[in-house]
Formats: structure tokens, sequence, C-alpha cells
């Protein structure tokens, strides 16, 4: 008799890359649209933390 024999570790794990590299992505172009107001924002924290 044949069996049939699945193995879809792979399958999952390129899937979980995938969804990793869109995330990264997604991340790139929101750093990219909106860098200068997020460094903005960002000084502004660590100024009110850790004042001069």
């Amino acid at each position: 008799m044949l069996t049939k024999y699945s193995d879809d570790s792979g399958q999952s794990v390129i899937e979980y890359a995938l969804i990793l590299l869109l995330i990264a992505i997604v991340v790139l172009a929101i750093f990219l649209i909106m860098g200068d107001e997020i460094r903005t924002f960002v000084n502004g924290v660590l100024q009110s933390w850790f004042p001069t």
C-alpha cells in the first residue's frame, strides 16, 4: 500500500516569514513618511523625562 505523507512545516515557516516581511515594509514606509514628526515627538518625550 502506498501512504501519502504530507509535511506542512516548511509552508508555515514561509508564511510567517512573508508576514514579517510585510510588517517590516509597512513600518519602513511609516518611518519614511512620518520620520520628522516621530523624531520630534521622541525628542520631546526624552527631554521631558531627562531635562538638561
